[in-house]
């Protein structure tokens, strides 16, 4: 490979407040166009802002739960610039006193086995305000500006160059994402646009330490496109480069129906922005004794709970780190093994058929028709041998579909399995009977052929036999 890619993300996550980041409006999702502003959000003169509290706290609940140093002091600045969905003309943000600094997201880079575990750096949060929203469809005219959105409070997350592929930039959103969630400082819902990325993605000769030119991709809206939309970027600039050009700095959007990235604007510089401090709000004290209140809230986060799975339940690493992806997984498995204590079996169902079933219907686990004590108690039915674990997986099917109780299942269908010794005795001497051949093979040394028997009673027994005992009675039988 003549090229490694270097990826920096930036994530501006939509923090858990009723009201905007300096007035009282509502930051409620889908009220009509231009219902949730007035005089300080549209920018009219002679207003000033007041800084929402609850922003600040959450802002410094997510640089402790990742890890960064809260700075004793931050404040706000001016970004400028002219868009139509910015009202003042400029952007309230921060520049070059953020609100925390130098802190890291663990993510899992391959198979999630422990050696796969890579810290992804973080340069910075701050806090800032968000812009309207430009409404280009259904208008045969022009187009409209809607500002509800308009002072909504964002926190902005910004990576290190150190995610490698598309693939670790999925891991590090999917972990950056569950951390919001966790913290109670974010919905991160993405389809509301409460959880977005820009990525910053160049390429370099391998070997070499000087970053190439970067371009930025913008309108990746869930994580199928931040991947596709990288590994797409990745590809254009090489051919570039193969080709004797060079890559220029620019703002790229990715069109998801074509698949490709296309130009959009010249990449701007810290100093085309003419970044000044805000007159109007003061500069921000926090000292050690706010940290530690806000940190004394904090929940378990999922580095700790990931290690708790590991330590307590006696789980592979890989389990754990899939189990406390998202804290409704982490809840439902905890639910669920604390009504049936073999916290693999439940691991495995969680993460295999629950999962795989709830990824075919486009679903999350909050969705799941499945509770926890339904779980439990159709692998306690396995336990106890009323059905077997093939058996289980048509029953456990129908709990997704339809929400019932595995016990109901197993009435209803006559799914119970056949455990009556004298019964499956009875049928075994009429299949060694019907098939002598065989029988003579097996004991001829033949011995695979058990499966062709263990087959023949489960066909009978529309797969209702118990597999230990057909396989028991079977051995007893064909070798006396």
């Amino acid at each position: 490979m003549k090229y490694e890619t270097v990826i920096g993300l930036e994530v501006h996550a939509q923090v858990m407040t009723k009201t905007k980041i300096f007035c009282g409006c509502s930051t409620q999702f889908g009220s009509a166009p231009n219902s949730q502003v007035c005089p300080i959000c549209l920018g009219l003169p002679g207003v000033l802002p007041v800084l929402n509290r609850d922003v600040l706290e959450l802002g410094i609940r997510l640089g402790i739960a990742t890890h960064c140093k809260v700075a004793p002091h931050s404040r706000f600045a001016r970004k400028n610039y002219f868009y139509p969905d910015l009202p003042k003309g400029y952007q309230v943000s921060m520049f070059e006193l953020p609100l925390t600094e130098h802190g890291y997201v663990e993510i899992f880079s391959d198979s999630g086995a422990e050696k796969g575990r890579k810290k992804i750096g973080l340069t910075r949060i701050h806090m800032e305000e968000d812009a309207g929203k430009n409404l280009h469809e259904g208008f045969e005219t022009g187009s409209r500006v809607d500002l509800n959105r308009a002072g909504v409070p964002l926190l902005e997350i910004v990576s290190e160059p150190e995610i490698s592929s598309g693939e670790e930039a999925v891991a590090y959103l999917k972990a950056l994402r569950a951390i919001l969630i966790y913290a109670g400082v974010s919905d991160a819902d993405m389809e509301k646009g409460n959880f977005r990325c820009d990525a910053n993605i160049s390429i370099r000769p391998v070997g070499t330490s000087k970053l190439g030119t970067r371009s930025e991709i913008k309108n990746m809206n869930s994580f199928r496109y931040v991947q596709k939309a990288i590994q797409y970027e990745i590809l254009r600039q090489e051919e570039v480069l193969e080709e004797g050009g060079r890559v220029v700095q620019e703002t790229r959007l990715w069109d998801a129906k074509k698949g490709i990235t296309r130009p959009m604007r010249s990449k701007e510089q810290a100093h085309d922005y003419r970044y000044f401090p805000e007159p109007d709000l003061v500069p921000l004290k926090i000292d050690e004794e706010w940290i530690a209140r806000v940190a004394a809230t904090l929940p378990e986060m999922p580095d700790a709970k990931r290690k708790r799975f590991v330590e307590t339940y006696g789980l592979p690493a890989y389990d754990a780190a899939i189990l406390t992806s998202s804290q409704a997984l982490a809840n439902f498995f905890e639910e669920a093994v604390s009504i049936f204590p073999k916290a693999k079996m439940v691991s495995n169902w969680v993460m295999g058929d629950l999962l795989r079933e709830l990824n075919q219907e486009n679903k999350e686990i909050e969705d799941a028709l499945v509770t926890p004590k339904q779980l439990a108690a159709m692998l306690k039915l396995i336990e106890d041998g009323t059905i077997s674990g093939k058996i289980a997986k048509t029953v456990f099917e129908e709990m997704v579909q339809s929400g019932k109780d595995p016990t109901v299942i197993v009435r209803e269908k006559g799914l119970t399995q056949v455990n009556d010794a004298g019964a499956l005795g009875q049928m075994i001497d009429e299949i060694l009977e019907a098939n002598p051949k065989e029988v003579a093979g097996y004991r001829g040394g033949k011995k695979k052929l058990m499966g062709f028997f263990v087959g023949q009673v489960m066909r009978q027994t529309g797969g209702k036999a118990n597999p230990g005992k057909v396989n028991e009675l079977l051995k007893e039988k064909l070798e006396k």
